[in-house]
């Protein structure tokens, strides 16, 4: 039997091999972006979560902050994450199922009911609508008295991924970058400590990448948003200290380590080469991580205990700067309570109770790690400069070759695990054991039918005609190139719905369909 060695089939060597001495927190930040790393501090443990209603979501939310939790992370409903409001037809059956449903502002006030909005960093897993999200979160937070000057948190904002790996993209490439662009340019001003887009490999990842394909693929999409950026007028080094990365961690911890050394390395040559970006703060890749939830198993699921550990070892060893850990019962339902604190106790335990937060880069000097990461970084060049032989992300996203790309490879895994080329515990070896489920979180069947009731009673009390004209305005702002947020705001504040702005952009912008390359 040929065991595969790594995910992206690069060899381990024990060979010394020459490389520059550095340091952390100095170009090209291979070794970390900080200089003293977790020694001064440690990571944010940012948990996800979110499903059902707005009060649901909410009391997980208090409950993650009473265990310890430094920031949250908002999973939104397929709805949501489509620009569709919980009353369209389209709708009604997956309203609150995977994520929290949110219409209106009411329900963003709702969402966050009695946390502190200045003193805890969100992030906010949304795409197609970041913007109106975001603007939510804001005028919540000005109704508490915060300004926007206090907030800190992230949208995902990353829709080149969409058309990639996941598909939950609503408008076609190019008013989805102008878009973006609008929302670099208004946090500048108004939430200038808000990072502004996470940059996904996450789901490039989970869609079956490899390693190399995970970080070049995410790479070449932040080219494609920092090109936009440049080219609708802005500087780069007011924006590109505010865009932030995320990336799963597998089990295969030494090259995940790798992985992250030589993500941070390719992107600093990037900003500092091709943009020519003078501050440090641009040419360093700050990401969030997460433990990779396609190598959980629904049997044995006490074994992916163990697999998140060692992932969210290989992310700490990797220096990243956010993490959240998954529930051992993912692959069988939403986390339950107690296997969502359970999940964040084990990123406590590694803070608290090893050594790694006392050593800046503990890998630094293994022959294997500083092999493999000189080895990353060549396969991930090569493969960003195909893409821009191609044209560059959205090209080559138009032309198919990154879902091409990662279904071969994903096909290769699940050869391999049939094969048992690649050992799964309990999928294709040492099966023996009890599959007994754990007690599983249960949805409230009613949600959907309780939301919809919301939003009714929300529309019924709002100025209908002030609405209407707010959303003409934005259909008449999205044809030009002013930008679209303050308008997008004020139809907030009057109660504009979530689907209502969507369909109004989606009116001058169109939809996007996915065309297969063959």
């Amino acid at each position: 039997m040929v065991k595969k060695q790594s995910e992206s089939h690069i060899p381990f060597s024990d060979q010394p091999r020459n490389y520059a001495e550095e340091k952390a927190g100095t170009y090209p930040f291979t070794r970390g972006i900080h200089e003293s790393m977790y020694t001064a501090k440690p990571w944010t443990m940012r948990q996800y979560a979110g499903f059902g209603s707005a009060e649901e979501s909410n009391a997980r939310y208090k409950e993650l902050v009473a265990a310890g939790t430094g920031g949250l992370s908002v999973a939104f409903d397929l709805p949501t994450q489509m620009g569709f409001d919980s009353d369209s037809p389209l709708a009604l059956d997956e309203v609150g199922k995977v994520g929290v449903a949110i219409d209106t502002i009411d329900d963003m006030r709702r969402l966050f009911s009695g946390l502190p909005l200045d003193k805890i960093s969100t992030s906010m897993t949304i795409n197609a609508p970041a913007a109106i999200l975001l603007l939510m979160y804001q005028l919540v937070a000005e109704e508490q008295g915060i300004p926007g000057s206090a907030l800190t948190g992230t949208i995902q904002n990353d829709v080149l991924k969409e058309y990639i790996a996941r598909g939950t993209y609503i408008f076609p490439p190019k008013p989805s970058l102008r878009l973006i662009t609008d929302i670099f340019s208004y946090c500048k001003t108004e939430l200038p400590k808000w990072n502004t887009i996470s940059i996904s490999g996450y789901h490039i990842g989970e869609a079956g990448a490899t390693p190399v394909q995970e970080i070049a693929f995410t790479l070449s999409n932040a080219i494609a948003y920092v090109q936009a950026a440049v080219d609708a007028g802005l500087d780069v080094d007011d924006f590109a200290p505010r865009l932030s990365f995320f990336f799963v961690s597998r089990t295969t911890l030494i090259e995940e380590v790798a992985k992250f050394r030589a993500a941070r390395q390719v992107w600093a040559k990037i900003m500092k080469e091709r943009f020519g970006a003078q501050s440090e703060k641009s040419m360093q890749l700050r990401f969030h991580t997460q433990t990779a939830g396609v190598q959980l198993t629904a049997q044995q699921p006490e074994v992916n205990l163990v697999r998140v550990t060692i992932q969210a070892l290989a992310a700490v060893l990797g220096g990243t700067q956010s993490l959240h850990t998954n529930s051992f019962d993912e692959a069988l339902a939403l986390p339950s309570e107690k296997a969502a604190r359970l999940a964040l106790r084990t990123q406590q335990v590694i803070a608290n109770e090893t050594d790694l937060t006392k050593v800046v880069d503990p890998f630094a000097g293994s022959y294997a790690v500083e092999n493999m990461t000189l080895d990353l970084v060549r396969a991930i060049e090569e493969l960003i400069e195909k893409i821009e032989k191609q044209g560059g992300a959205v090209a080559a996203i138009e032309q198919g070759f990154q879902k091409s790309q990662i279904e071969d490879s994903a096909f290769t895994i699940a050869q391999e695990i049939e094969k048992k080329e690649r050992i799964v515990v309990g999928i294709n070896d040492f099966t023996q054991g009890d599959d007994s489920h754990p007690i599983l979180h249960k949805l409230d069947p009613q949600v959907g039918e309780e939301q919809r009731a919301r939003l009714a009673s929300f529309k019924s009390q709002r100025d209908n005609q002030s609405v209407l004209t707010l959303l003409k305005k934005i259909s008449d702002v999205a044809s030009t190139s002013e930008n679209v947020m303050p308008h997008l705001k004020l139809a907030i504040k009057a109660g504009a719905t979530v689907g209502e702005i969507c369909d109004a952009l989606r009116s001058v912008w169109g939809i996007y369909r996915s065309r297969e390359a063959f």
